[in-house]
């Protein structure tokens, strides 16, 4: 690990696959947007964290691993975002026309997101999932939880990137 390049930054990130919950650092150029970086051409093969922290499900107690660095395939990633209380400013528009908010219920792995997807106001959640063809989405608004650690206590997001391929959605309330 070397010190930061005058042009380099490095966030505090917190990943979720199938199986583990990940928290580590990642570098990059100063001017990329985090929250948003898996949704550009700059999106890594590997995500290489620093100080990575991984808690480990599946079969009993949850375990937790740390190592000095990691690389996680960015194929095995359901959602990611910028560890709170940091957040990057929202990626969308406030004042713009014909979006509505959709309350959903996302299973990420062991974990539940409850969030609000920004769907057309004219077609609804449907159409506006089947029509999509991003790689990455984002949810706002989320609040994080995970039932089978209930001494977790839920962690608020304002912005989560999902993998639509791999998570179970459920309309919310």
């Amino acid at each position: 690990m070397t010190a930061l390049a005058p042009d380099e930054k490095s966030t505090l990130v917190m990943i979720y696959t199938a199986t583990n919950l990940v928290r580590g650092e990642v570098v990059t150029k100063e001017n990329v947007r985090i929250s948003t970086w898996l949704r550009t051409q700059g999106m890594p093969e590997y995500i290489h964290l620093l100080r990575a922290q991984m808690l480990v499900f599946g079969g009993g107690a949850p375990r937790t691993l740390n190592y000095p660095q990691m690389y996680i395939p960015t194929s095995s990633l359901i959602a990611f975002h910028i560890a709170p209380p940091a957040a990057d400013p929202m990626d969308y528009e406030k004042e713009e026309m014909n979006r509505a908010w959709q309350p959903v219920i996302l299973h990420v792995g062991t974990f539940l997101c409850k969030g609000k997807l920004r769907v057309s106001a004219q077609t609804g959640l449907v159409p506006t999932l089947e029509s999509s063809r991003s790689a990455w989405v984002s949810v706002y608004e989320n609040e994080v939880s995970n039932p089978s650690l209930p001494q977790m206590a839920a962690i608020q997001v304002p912005l989560i990137l999902y993998n639509p391929k791999v998570i179970s959605l459920g309309i919310g309330e």
